[in-house]
Formats: structure tokens, C-alpha cells, sequence
């Protein structure tokens, strides 16, 4: 007899959950000072996940539900094998939209076989467009190349490439105008993210980078006219439109605006773990059930449906304590 699995995840607060988020690695080519440290050690091999694991994972998921499969890193794309993994999770039957989320570095030669993949959508890092400011934030990053990356994307022709911006106060918040102007230049989207407190990051004082939207959105009135519009994409963005253009600007404010009551996303990390919160540490270890001796699907699924229970109301971030989460955001999928 087979069993009977439910056709949607349900949180115990009511909320369906059928979007996730999958780290596929945690190695970047770039060393952003909000992301990581600057000297990381990176996880050995063994303890993460094959891409055929991810394969699997993804492909129960959508079995359970799942519309939406976003993949991220660390860079996802240094990864071997990601544009193959990519490409299998693009194929599967009943998952709606596969995007991805990447700092650019790659895009030249990447984007015609994102394309071909099914990627609907990029979100690509871009916190300034100022040479040295990006280099002094992503401590190795080349601006001319995730510039060039932008325009191989959008000449490949996506459904919607979307920037994202993580401002800090006294490093780029002056740019929020240039950096929406970029965009409706490019006629692409922007969203601007209040910095997460994940991690300790030596010499890197949260408290005094932090930068709220409600500040950003003040900012930008000074040059544009936004209009706020129901556009959902799935994800925590608040969404305006640029009036007289063809941008949407987005704001994602875990600080000054939770949006934790509309949470419909659980995090894959690069080591197995379901994170049913971005700023707590409920999880459940899928990698060891994926390498039990015993294995089934079955149990797969039901350990999943069973995780919902453990899924938080909200998280409590304070940008003015020490993180209480000690991961990277690299290690949990940006």
C-alpha cells in the first residue's frame, strides 16, 4: 500500500510553506564584509551535500508542494557541477519558477546556459557602483566584471533580473539614488536589504552600519516617485513602482518592518540542515537521514511534514547584541 503524503506544507501557524531556499555551497569568490570573515575556512567535502542529494531534496519538495526553488551559496555558481544541478532542477514536473541568486562574477559566460536551464529570474549582488567602495566591501571583487555579468544577463533575455542591495550606513548609503537610477537605466529591479546580524564579523560593528528602510525610501523620495504596489514575487520584498518607469524598487526589513507573519520559506544549507527560520536555529539534520543505512523516501518525507511543527512564529533580530546566530550568511544560503 502506498502512503498518502500531503500535497502542500503547513506551518502550525497556518501558513503554507512552497518556497525554498538551497545553499549549494559555501565557497565564494568573493569575501563581502557583512557575508563572512575575511580568512574562512570553508567545509570539507564530505560534510556537504552531493549535488545528486540536492537533486533528491529539491525533487521531494516539490512532490510536497514546493512552487519555488531558489538557489544561492556562498556563489552558487563556483560550484562544479551547478549548471548540471541547475539544469536537472529546471526539468522537474510541478515546480513553477527556479531562480538564483548570485554576486555576478560569472554571468558572462553563465547566463546563456542559466538560460537554457530554465532560470527564470536572477537576483545579482550590486552594493555599489563605485570601484574602490567595492572593492573595500566585497574585499576581492571586481566591479567591471559583475557590471559586464549585468549585461550578458539582460541580453540573454530572463523573465526579471532583480539587483540586490544590503546598505550600511557610512559605507554606501549615500548610493541608494544611483543605484535605483542604474537600475531604471537597465530597466531591471532593485530591492534593498537592511543588513542581517548573522555571524560575528571581526572589526564590523552592526549597531553602526545599520541603515532602515524607512530611511532608504526618504532618501530616494528626494529624486523619485514611488508607488506602492501589490507585486509579489514570493519572497519578503515590499514592493514600489518607480513612476514613469519600468523598475520596481523592493525593501527587505527583517529590523524595522518583520514580515514574519506572511513567512512561506525554509533554507536548505550547504551541510543538510532544513533551517525553518532565517534568524533562529530550528532545523532538522536531512543529510543524516539522506545517509542512513536505512534510507526511504518515506521517511524523507515525513521527516520533512513533521518540521513544520518547529517552524518559528518570528525571529528577534537586534542589531544592537551580539548576533545569536552564529552561522555566516554563507553557510546558510544568501
Amino acid at each position: 500500500m502506498t502512503h498518502s503524503f500531503p500535497s502542500q506544507l503547513i506551518d502550525r501557524f497556518g501558513r503554507t510553506v512552497d518556497y525554498l531556499r538551497i545553499s549549494i555551497t559555501d565557497r565564494c569568490d568573493f569575501r563581502c564584509v557583512y557575508c563572512m570573515a575575511e580568512d574562512m575556512t570553508f567545509l570539507p567535502r564530505n560534510q556537504i551535500l552531493s549535488l545528486e542529494e540536492i537533486y533528491l531534496l529539491a525533487k521531494t519538495f516539490v512532490e510536497l508542494g514546493v512552487k519555488k526553488i531558489r538557489i544561492t551559496g556562498g556563489e552558487p555558481l563556483v560550484r562544479k557541477g551547478a549548471l548540471d544541478l541547475l539544469a536537472s532542477c529546471g526539468a522537474l514536473e510541478g515546480l513553477q519558477e527556479l531562480v538564483l541568486t548570485t554576486n555576478g562574477s560569472q554571468l558572462v559566460t553563465a547566463a546563456p546556459i542559466l538560460k537554457l536551464a530554465n532560470v527564470k529570474r536572477l537576483n545579482i549582488s550590486l552594493d555599489t557602483l563605485d570601484a574602490e567602495k567595492f572593492k573595500a566591501i566585497t574585499r576581492t571583487g571586481d566591479l567591471e566584471h559583475v557590471l559586464n555579468g549585468i549585461k550578458a544577463a539582460k541580453k540573454i533575455g530572463f523573465e526579471r533580473i532583480k539587483l540586490n542591495a544590503v546598505i550600511l550606513k557610512n559605507r554606501n548609503h549615500s548610493e541608494v539614488c544611483d543605484l535605483v537610477q542604474f537600475a531604471v537605466d537597465n530597466e531591471i529591479d532593485i530591492s534593498f536589504i537592511e543588513e542581517m546580524p548573522l555571524g560575528i564579523v571581526e572589526k564590523h560593528n552592526r549597531a553602526e552600519t545599520y541603515y532602515s528602510s524607512d530611511y532608504i525610501r526618504a532618501d530616494l523620495a528626494q529624486k523619485f516617485t514611488l508607488q506602492k504596489i501589490s507585486d509579489n514575487t514570493g519572497g519578503p520584498s515590499d514592493y514600489y513602482a518607480v513612476v514613469n518607469t519600468q523598475s520596481r524598487v523592493g525593501f527587505i526589513s527583517p529590523h524595522s518592518h518583520n514580515f514574519c507573519s506572511t513567512c512561506n520559506r525554509v533554507r536548505l544549507t550547504v551541510e543538510g540542515r532544513l533551517l525553518l527560520c532565517l534568524g533562529n536555529e530550528h532545523s532538522i539534520d536531512l543529510k543524516a537521514i539522506l545517509r542512513s543505512p536505512d534510507f526511504t523516501t518515506k521517511k524523507l518525507k515525513q521527516a520533512i511534514i513533521e518540521s513544520m511543527e518547529i517552524k518559528p512564529e518570528k525571529h528577534e533580530f537586534n542589531v544592537k547584541e551580539q548576533p545569536i546566530i552564529l552561522r555566516y550568511m554563507n553557510m546558510t544560503g544568501g
